[in-house]
C-alpha cells in the first residue's frame, strides 16, 4: 500500500482538485494500486478559520461575514466539481458543519473565551470540509471511496494545538479499520482526538504527519507527500536562482533541513517513517512527471557531501557573560529554566570553552521578554558583577550547511569560512554538532540572501 498526502496548495480551487483527482485516476487507480489519500485543508482556509475565531473572541460582529466567505467558497468549489444531484447531495453536509460552525463561533463571541480546546475544534472543520468535498467529487465519478474522519483513530494526549499520539492505541486502531474497510479512504489531515474524542491538531504542518502515522501503522511501501515545488532543494529557489532539487536525503538530512526553514516537509513527519524505515518521496502536483525527491535511511549517491544550504531569515541573540559563570555548577540549568518558564524556543547554542560567555538564538519577538527573565533570575550575580549586561542583538539570521557525509569530509567547514571570509560576510557566532550533519552560522540579516547565494555556489556545483 502506498499512503498519499496532498496539501493545502494542492488544492487551492476547483481547477487544482480536478488535476489532484486525475493524478490519483490515471497514477493509480486504474494501475489497481493500493491507496489511502490524505487531504489537507483547502488552501488558506485554516488561517481564514483561526482569524474568524479571533474576531469572534473580540466580539466584532465581521467573524459572520468571514463565516460567510467561507462558507461560499466551499460551495462554489463543490458546484464547479460537481453538478446537479451530487453537488445538492454535498452542498447539504457542507450547510450541516457550517450550521455545527456557526454554533461555536456564536459561543466564542457570547462568552468572549477562546480556549486551545476550542481553537482545534474550529479549525478541524478545514480537513473535514475539504474531504466531504473530494470524497462526494470522487463518487461522483464512479470512484469507490469512503470519507475517514481521522479523529476517530488517532489517540493522543490534551496538550491542545500540538498534541502528543499515543501510537500504540492510535496504531491498533488503524489496522482494525483498514481489515474492515477495503475500498479508499479519503483521509483527513491534521487532526486527532483525546481519549474523551475531545478534537486535538497535531501542530501545524501536522497533514504531513497524519500520512506517516497511517504509512506506519499499515507498514506501507512508501509515503508520498504531494507539494507545490519539485521536491527538496538545495536552497530556497527564491533566494538561490543556482538551486535545483536533490534525487534524496536522508532522514536526518531532511529534519536538518526542514528545522531550519525548508518549508518543503513538515519534521515530526519523519519519525514514525523512520521508525519502520518506510520511505517518503516529495512530488510535486503541478509538475506529476517530476520523479520526486526521496527520503531514506541510507543514501548511496556520491555526488554532494553537502546536500542543502538552509536559514531561518529572523532570528535574534541573547548574550550572557561574565567572569562569575566560570566554573560555576547549574549556572546553565538556571538559563535554560528561565528560557522553559517562558516558552521560548532555543534556536541555537553556543557556549565558550572558556565558560565566560553564551548566547542563544531565539525568536525575535521574545528578545526582550528574555532579557528581562534572565536579568531578574541573576540580579544578585548581575548587581556583585559577576555577570555583565546582558545583550540582545537583532536583525539577525541563521544559515544551517546540512550534509550528513560532512562528517567524514576533512575541509567543508573551512570552505564554508573561506568563502564566506573572501567575500567580507562577519560571522557572529557558530554551532556544530557532535554528528557533524550540521554547521550553523548566525549573520547579519542583511548579507543573508548574498551569503546563501556564496555558499551554494563553492559548495554545491551540479
Amino acid at each position: 500500500m502506498k499512503i498519499l498526502k496532498f496539501g493545502g496548495s494542492s488544492v487551492g480551487d476547483a481547477k487544482r482538485i480536478n488535476q489532484v483527482i486525475d493524478i490519483l485516476i490515471n497514477g493509480y487507480i486504474k494501475k489497481n494500486q493500493k491507496i489511502a489519500v490524505v487531504f489537507s485543508a483547502f488552501q488558506g482556509v485554516t488561517d481564514k478559520l483561526i482569524e474568524t475565531g479571533q474576531l469572534a473572541l473580540q466580539r466584532k460582529l465581521i467573524y459572520k461575514d468571514e463565516l460567510d466567505r467561507l462558507r461560499s467558497k466551499h460551495e462554489e468549489i463543490n458546484h464547479q466539481l460537481n453538478h446537479g444531484i451530487g453537488a445538492g447531495t454535498t452542498d447539504e453536509k457542507i450547510s450541516e458543519l457550517f450550521d455545527e460552525l456557526t454554533e461555536i463561533l456564536h459561543g466564542v463571541f457570547l462568552v468572549k473565551e477562546l480556549s486551545p480546546r476550542t481553537l482545534d475544534y474550529i479549525v478541524s472543520f478545514g480537513e473535514k470540509l475539504s474531504c466531504t468535498i473530494i470524497s462526494s467529487t470522487l463518487k461522483n465519478r464512479k470512484i469507490v471511496c469512503e470519507f475517514l474522519d481521522a479523529s476517530r483513530l488517532i489517540k493522543t494526549d490534551d496538550n491542545f494545538g500540538n498534541a502528543r499520539v499515543d501510537f500504540r492505541k492510535t496504531n491498533r486502531n488503524i489496522a482494525n479499520h483498514f481489515k474492515k474497510h477495503k475500498n479508499l479512504q479519503i483521509i483527513t489531515g491534521f487532526i486527532s482526538s483525546t481519549e474523551n474524542n475531545e478534537i486535538t491538531t497535531l501542530g501545524r504542518g501536522g497533514s504531513d504527519y497524519t500520512a506517516s502515522i497511517f504509512g506506519a501503522a499499515l507498514n506501507a511501501e512508501l509515503i508520498e507527500i504531494w507539494t507545490d515545488v519539485n521536491g527538496i532543494m538545495t536552497a530556497d529557489p527564491r533566494k538561490v536562482k543556482r538551486a535545483f532539487s536533490l534525487n534524496s536525503v536522508t532522514y536526518e538530512e531532511a529534519m536538518e533541513l526542514s528545522h531550519f526553514g525548508a518549508k518543503v516537509i513538515y519534521p515530526p513527519t519523519m519519525l514514525p517513517a523512520l521508525q519502520k524505515k518506510i520511505k517518503i518521496v516529495i512530488k510535486n502536483t503541478f509538475n506529476p512527471s517530476f520523479k520526486g525527491t526521496y527520503i531514506l535511511e541510507k543514501e548511496v549517491s556520491k555526488n554532494f557531501t553537502v546536500k542543502g544550504i538552509s536559514s531561518i531569515d529572523d532570528i535574534s541573540i541573547v548574550r550572557v557573560q561574565g567572569g562569575g559563570m566560570i566554573g560555576v555548577t547549574g549556572f546553565a540549568g538556571r538559563l535554560f529554566n528561565v528560557f522553559g518558564r517562558l516558552g521560548i524556543n532555543i534556536i541555537l547554542i553556543t557556549q565558550a570553552s572558556s565558560e565566560h560567555s553564551i548566547c542563544l538564538a531565539i525568536p525575535p519577538k521574545q528578545g526582550d521578554a528574555a532579557r528581562k527573565a534572565i536579568e531578574e533570575e541573576f540580579r544578585l550575580e548581575i548587581f556583585d558583577g559577576k555577570v555583565g549586561e546582558v545583550k540582545v542583538e537583532d536583525n539577525l539570521s541563521i544559515i544551517a550547511v546540512v550534509g550528513e557525509k560532512m562528517r567524514h569530509t576533512p575541509g567543508v567547514a573551512g570552505a564554508v569560512f573561506n568563502s564566506l571570509g573572501k567575500n567580507k560576510i562577519n560571522i557572529i557566532a557558530i554551532a556544530q554538532g557532535s554528528s557533524e550533519l550540521n554547521i550553523s552560522l548566525v549573520i547579519n540579516k542583511n548579507d543573508l540572501s548574498r551569503s546563501l547565494n556564496i555558499l551554494h555556489n563553492a559548495l554545491l556545483k551540479k
